[in-house]
């Protein structure tokens, strides 16, 4: 499982808060729910270390194991 360090927690959390940023400034009512996907994912990756993005393109990647 992948531990994100304090430096890209703090990356994370961030690029997450300006998400909500333009989210507030936009309008909540204006803006796709779908923008609240990736602030949430990057609050998450903040807040617990782990993150949902790199954990899903590391599985359709395969990374680490080797092509036969």
């Amino acid at each position: 499982m992948f531990k994100a360090s304090p430096a890209i927690r703090l990356f994370f959390a961030v690029v997450a808060s300006v998400i909500l940023l333009g989210i507030w400034l936009t309008g909540f009512k204006t803006v796709h729910w779908l923008l609240y996907l990736p602030m949430a994912a990057f609050y998450f990756a903040a807040l617990t270390g782990i993150c949902p993005g790199l954990i899903f393109t590391r599985m359709i990647f395969k990374e680490g194991k080797t092509a036969a």
